[in-house]
């Protein structure tokens, strides 16, 4: 007998914006890269990468109270984080419909800090150098484009799994990090806020 998880619960950009207008905004965590938060982000949320949440979510839930949206580029890693903290017990958490790219869409404000390409597009950038390269360079080194194809095979991988390693090595760069994430510090500011 296997048990089908919960479908999880969403939040519009539009109701969220209108809550936010009203003054009754829940707590907005974003789930994206300290580098992506920086460039873009929905004023009053905390920035608490998909894996520090993680790690900490067990110190997370004694400051967090049951009316949380979690917010990512376009929903995928928020949905991964409601997953880990409803397994770790913060029940009726929401995600935010289509992630900052929808609230964007809708007109509502951002902050905005220096411009840096979100992760989809460097793993495109990436990933499309790399078969691009070993292509021209098959031409005089047999066998070169197999690498273009391993490339290939793991970004089906990732589609399939909805994961992505290379995701996870680009968030790694300097680049991508930005400010390293201090959970002492994201607690005292949700303590602060309570």
């Amino acid at each position: 007998m296997s048990s089908t998880p919960a479908p999880v619960s969403s939040l519009t950009p539009a109701a969220l914006h209108r809550l936010v207008q009203e003054g009754r905004s829940p707590r907005l965590l974003d789930v994206r890269t300290p580098g992506e938060f920086r460039t873009a982000h929905i004023p009053g949320s905390y920035n608490v990468p998909l894996n520090t949440l993680r790690e900490h979510r067990a110190e997370l839930l004694a400051h967090l109270d049951e009316d949380v949206v979690l917010v990512c580029r376009s929903g995928q890693r928020a949905t991964q984080a409601e997953k880990a903290l409803a397994e770790a017990g913060l029940p009726n958490l929401r995600v935010l419909e289509g992630g900052i790219v929808a609230w964007e869409t809708v007109g509502a404000p951002v902050e905005r800090g220096p411009e840096r390409w979100d992760m989809e597009r460097q793993v495109r950038l990436v990933a499309g150098s790399i078969v691009l390269a070993t292509g021209l360079i098959g031409v005089f080194v047999p066998g070169a484009h197999l690498i273009g194809t391993a490339v290939g095979a793991g970004l089906t991988y990732a589609a399939l799994s909805n994961s992505c390693a290379m995701g996870v090595l680009l968030s790694k760069l300097p680049y991508n990090r930005g400010p390293r994430t201090d959970i002492r510090t994201v607690i005292a500011e949700l303590r602060s806020t309570q």
